[in-house]
Formats: C-alpha cells, sequence, structure tokens
C-alpha cells in the first residue's frame, strides 16, 4: 500500500540574517524573497511551494524575530508569531559561523512553548570547518528538544533534500492546496517592489536599510505594445540625507538600482520591462501606523 499524499505548512523563523530567505528560494526553486546582509530585510510571509510527487509543502519565510524598536517592528515579529500558530511544523534557524546568542536562546524558549513540531536547522554550513560545525550543532541541540537538529547549505545544496523529507514526514495527508506549477501566492506587485528595494539595499550604510520601503504605483502593458510592461515604482525613506545616498552623485546610484532590479523584474515577468523609479521622503513611516497602512503594513 503506497503512503498517502501529503500536504500542509512549514515555516522558517530565527534571527535576522540566518538564512531563512535563501533556504526558502532553493527548496521552491526560485527567487521568491529577497536577499541581502542586511538584518529585517525580509518584511512579509512569503510562501514558497514544493511539489512532489508525494508531497505539496508551502514553505512560509518570516522577517526575523527581534527586539522591536518601532512601529514597524512590532509589526513584523506579529506576522512571525501568527504565522507560527498556523503551521505544521517549524525550522529554527541558527547559523553555522556565529555563536549561539541571546536571540537563538529567545526563540527557542518561544518555541517550546508551541506543540508544534520544531527542526533545528544549522545553516551556512559551507562556511565553516567540520570541528566548529560539531560544535555548533552541539551548542543548538543544548538550546531545547528538537525533533531534529539538521546542518544544511543553501548555497552547495547539501543536505536541503534531506530536510524536505523532514519537513513533508510532518504534514498531514491530504491533496495538493495549490495548482500545479504555481510557486508562490505572493501577487506580482509586491515581488516587483522587493526586487527594487533588494537592488537599493545592495552596498548602502547601516542607517538606510530599515528606512527603506518601496511600493509599485502602477504596472501593466504598455498601450498599444504586448512586449514591453511599464512599471512606475516609488522608493521612500526618513530623511533627505537618505534619499541622497538612495539616488548617488548626479543620480547615478539610483541608474544602476533600475538596471539591477529590471532584470530580475524581467526575468519574472518573462517581458521586456520599463522600470521608472522615484524617491520620496515620508518621515517617520516606521512608527506612523497610517504610513505603514499605506506602505502595506496594515497588521
Amino acid at each position: 500500500m503506497s503512503s498517502p499524499h501529503r500536504s500542509g505548512f512549514a515555516c522558517f523563523v530565527g534571527r535576522p540574517n540566518a538564512g531563512k530567505t535563501t533556504l526558502t528560494n532553493v527548496l521552491v526553486g526560485r527567487k521568491i524573497g529577497i536577499t541581502s546582509s542586511r538584518p529585517q530585510t525580509t518584511r512579509h510571509a512569503v510562501r514558497g511551494i514544493v511539489h512532489r510527487p508525494d508531497a505539496q509543502l508551502v514553505v512560509v519565510d518570516t522577517p526575523g524575530l527581534h527586539k522591536p524598536r518601532t512601529v514597524l517592528g512590532q509589526r513584523l515579529n506579529a506576522v512571525v508569531r501568527s504565522t507560527l500558530a498556523e503551521v505544521d511544523v517549524i525550522g529554527f534557524c541558527v547559523t553555522a559561523d556565529q555563536p549561539v546568542g541571546p536571540g537563538d536562546r529567545f526563540i527557542a524558549a518561544e518555541l517550546a512553548r508551541l506543540s508544534t513540531p520544531v527542526l533545528a536547522i544549522v545553516t551556512k554550513t559551507d562556511l565553516v570547518d567540520r570541528a566548529t560545525l560539531a560544535e555548533q550543532l552541539l551548542a543548538v541541540s543544548r538550546l531545547a528538544r528538537f525533533d531534529e537538529v539538521v546542518p544544511v547549505s543553501a548555497v552547495s545544496g547539501d543536505q536541503v533534500a534531506l530536510l524536505a523529507d523532514l519537513f513533508v514526514a510532518r504534514l498531514p495527508p491530504g491533496p495538493a492546496l495549490y495548482p500545479e506549477g504555481e510557486l508562490t501566492d505572493e501577487p506580482e506587485q509586491i515581488l516587483v517592489a522587493e526586487f527594487v528595494r533588494e537592488a537599493a539595499l545592495e552596498g548602502v550604510r547601516d542607517e538606510l536599510p530599515h528606512s527603506l520601503a518601496v511600493t509599485v504605483e502602477e504596472m501593466g502593458p504598455r498601450e498599444g505594445r504586448d512586449d514591453l510592461i511599464d512599471v512606475y515604482a516609488v522608493l521612500y525613506v526618513e530623511r533627505a540625507s537618505q534619499k541622497a545616498i538612495v539616488l548617488g552623485r548626479g543620480g547615478e546610484r539610483i541608474k544602476q538600482v533600475g538596471t539591477t532590479a529590471r532584470r530580475q523584474i524581467e526575468a519574472l515577468l518573462g517581458n521586456r520591462v520599463f522600470l521608472d523609479l522615484h524617491v520620496k521622503v515620508l518621515p517617520g513611516w516606521q512608527n506612523d501606523p497610517k504610513h505603514l497602512r499605506r506602505l502595506g503594513f496594515d497588521r
């Protein structure tokens, strides 16, 4: 007798920059979430869909759980906690190249209160030697009683397939939840805005990442042309000095942002794209509920 088809939800949780989004992208087989060396890159619960003959695994990438300093930070933590309450299995990500810290212990304690199965995932194993990895696996296993402790590398692909198997084994029997071939339920306009934000975050100073938000104001085929999509996006910052950083000297930086983002957007949409970018100052938006709603952070 064959095993039943399984379907359900898994989520990644961890400190900012723990490798959650990269792992989600590799499992799904396509880029659906943006990555950056900056903390708090992920700002939504992004769902990626893994199709297998025996199962459909929906992976939810969440923002990094952290001590919030703004209303935005509080809302990002709320996104994480509401996601944890809705999934079938949780992957708790801790990087191999950094010592276990207070943030990891805080998250482990939160997860220990849940009845949901938790797999501890030691990420970025390609960055350390075997001895360091062995020490980290031991340190992580001491944080709590986990169902499994799994070392993985999203970059090399090492043990990613095993991780998928471990997730699937903990899903309930059920039919597929999404149509074959669908890789995310994230709206295209949100993905486009995220690709612009990712390009804008590359190589900037520490003050900018938290203060940068992007919205797509308009997107659609150009009138009379089905081979060109017009995208009009606005990058919001909190101070005039930050606007100067995004624009760069003589507007050179924003041109590079547009070039980088356009390549990603064209790959996503499968079409040529005209990308129009503007930068606006919206003082204190991270702490203003009205501005947060306008920028899509309405929870």
